[in-house]
């Protein structure tokens, strides 16, 4: 695609929604089907692309967790279009009526779900972004325009050309999906400002970009985010569960944002549990940074400082906090968490419940892992993000969550008196 203003962008997006706004749920699923064909056939192509990206991503010495955020693999492109013929298999929720009730007057009100409209994405270095996004996007009716980081361009630049080949194929409009290519700050920023034609905007990515966006923005945004996401082990706890969810929590995949990267202990279980925990740790690689009191229980726990309660750190570093009880422990979780994903390992019925309603985030979990905070594993086929905010939507953001409603009445000649 040949670079465009953002104005032409914004134009050419307009033109598009005028389209996609009438397309049929079957119009809609056949695109989407098409366009997981499209990738898989196109593997070659995007793994070498991805490969640009990779190298260099190296040789500027990212991060291992960020560079795995970027790479593709023929497994990851395999599940970007599997996500696709999901989103084509889920419900169209578009033209949903969710009510519908008669006035004294005789007027019939009710409410229609309907596209949000353009959809702007700002995200990192995750290229499978791309096709989720659009996926959701279309199956909802909206257009979405993508600016994705400078780190992968040439991976984000060919899923857009073979997702916008597949659109032309089907004889729709090839710019229901468009990628601003200049990744420069002031395009960004001036992106974030498009209000004339942009309805929603969506960031994805650390604690500065959503920072950055939110601060900057005068579309309105949708808060997707940044996890620093708490397990709690109570007193009652089944220990070895406890330790199977917490290793998968934090090391099942380190960079992403419904991993754990901070661990609550109930004080009386942190010497039997802990030096077994940091055992299991160790054999990944994870360092620990704790309080005093886990010091004491564990000698492979690193000195804690009060930024690691707050910190996302994408990395193998956990920190572990003790507490009293329960109450100690809720305390601790809502002053330091995003708000994102929260878990209990506990045997006891009150306190799970407590746990539940107490907890102040988009999902909460009882002895369960906070990884399963997905679109994919909620039902909702590939997500756009995860909301930790509560305006518009919250948690996992599937395909309703991309809608508005409006009200449509009937009448049959009524006038206001």
């Amino acid at each position: 695609m040949k670079n465009l203003t953002l104005e032409e962008i914004g134009k050419k997006a307009r033109r598009a929604k005028e389209v996609l706004r009438t397309l049929s749920t079957n119009e809609k699923n056949e695109v989407l089907r098409a366009s997981a064909d499209a990738l898989i056939s196109q593997i070659e192509m995007l793994l070498a692309e991805n490969k640009l990206d990779v190298e260099q991503a190296r040789k500027n010495q990212m991060a291992a967790a960020l560079v795995d955020r970027l790479q593709l693999t023929e497994a990851r492109i395999a599940q970007m279009a599997e996500g696709l013929r999901q989103i084509a298999d889920l419900e169209d929720p578009v033209g949903e009526v969710l009510s519908m009730k008669q006035r004294p007057n005789g007027l019939m009100i009710g409410q229609k779900r309907v596209p949000l409209g353009v959809i702007g994405i700002i995200y990192e270095s995750r290229p499978n972004v791309t096709a989720d996004a659009f996926g959701l996007c279309f199956k909802a009716g909206n257009v979405v325009i993508l600016r994705g980081g400078k780190d992968a361009i040439h991976s984000n630049s060919a899923i857009t050309t073979v997702l916008r080949d597949a659109l032309a194929k089907c004889s729709l409009p090839a710019d229901a999906i468009q990628l601003i290519t200049d990744t420069s700050h002031e395009t960004a920023e001036t992106f974030m400002r498009l209000n004339q034609y942009v309805d929603v905007l969506i960031p994805r990515g650390g604690a500065g970009l959503i920072r950055t966006v939110v601060e900057h923005a005068t579309v309105p945004v949708i808060e997707t985010g940044t996890g620093n996401c708490h397990i709690y082990v109570d007193q009652s706890a089944d220990l070895s569960m406890a330790m199977d969810i917490i290793v998968n929590a934090k090391t099942q995949r380190i960079g992403v944002c419904n991993a754990c990267e901070s661990l609550v202990v109930h004080q009386n279980i942190k010497d039997a549990l802990l030096p077994a925990l940091a055992q299991r740790l160790k054999e990944k690689n994870v360092e620990l940074r704790g309080d005093e009191a886990s010091r004491s229980a564990c000698a492979d726990i690193l000195p804690a400082t009060e930024e690691d309660w707050g910190t996302e750190y994408l990395d193998y570093i956990l920190s572990v906090k003790t507490v009293p009880g329960i109450e100690e422990a809720i305390s601790h979780i809502n002053r330091y968490n995003t708000g994102h994903s929260e878990a209990i390992i506990t045997n006891d019925y009150h306190n799970s419940q407590k746990f539940l309603d107490e907890v102040d985030a988009a999902a909460v979990y009882v002895n369960a892992s906070t990884r399963f905070t997905d679109g994919f594993e909620f039902g909702f086929g590939a997500e756009i993000g995860i909301s930790t905010q509560k305006l518009h939507a919250r948690g996992p953001m599937g395909l309703k969550e991309l809608t508005s409603t409006k009200y449509i009445v009937y009448g049959n000649g009524q006038v206001r008196p």
